[in-house]
């Protein structure tokens, strides 16, 4: 019986093991991760909404109904990327993650000049070039550093009520992301 039983916990305690293995193994291992979902709705550089558009399919399923969400994918081999948005909305928070959806950084209207989005991400090398000559439409920009060469910039607005929908949908709409040169 004490054999019985100690097979059977020595049992329970491997499958336990191997499902956690498997549980942390699935995000690296999905092909349908966000970025190729992102990959599969637009190419590189271009504002894709996440919410799902006339009844479609979403993207990326948003969480909470009362913000709107685009996104883009970068490649900082192709130089840094910039993203900005113009106008003013209740809040506003930007996302930088990596490939692998490991957020790099995270911030908002309250921590931006003047509550304008316009943030740059680059790497370090990148950083260095900039710093030795920046460029004057970079003035005032938040500087994002990162290792990471690819990765997805996620614009959240937040929509108190309908009000304020079309003034965050036309700010979301004019959007932009875009690669840059140091």
């Amino acid at each position: 019986m004490r054999r019985l039983v100690h097979a059977l916990l020595l049992g329970l305690l491997g499958a336990g093991i191997v499902h956690i293995a498997v549980l942390l193994l699935i995000p690296q291992m999905s092909e349908r991760d966000t970025w190729s979902r992102l990959a599969a709705a637009a190419d590189l550089y271009m504002i894709t909404p996440l919410e799902a558009e006339r009844g479609g399919t979403p993207v990326v399923k948003s969480v909470d109904p009362l913000f709107r969400a685009v996104a883009c994918r970068f490649d900082l081999d192709n130089g840094m990327a910039q993203i900005k948005a113009p106008g003013k909305v209740p809040f506003w928070s930007v996302s930088i993650y990596d490939r692998k959806g490991h957020n790099v950084y995270s911030f908002n209207d309250r921590s931006a000049e003047k509550g304008v989005l316009d943030t740059v991400v680059l790497t370090p090398a990148q950083m260095i070039a900039v710093r030795k000559d920046l460029p004057v439409d970079l003035v005032g920009s938040v500087f994002v550093e990162t290792d990471a060469k690819q990765g997805i910039a996620v614009i959240r607005a937040f929509v108190p009520d309908d009000s304020w929908k079309p003034g965050v949908e036309r700010f979301l709409a004019q959007a932009s992301c875009a690669p840059q040169t140091p």
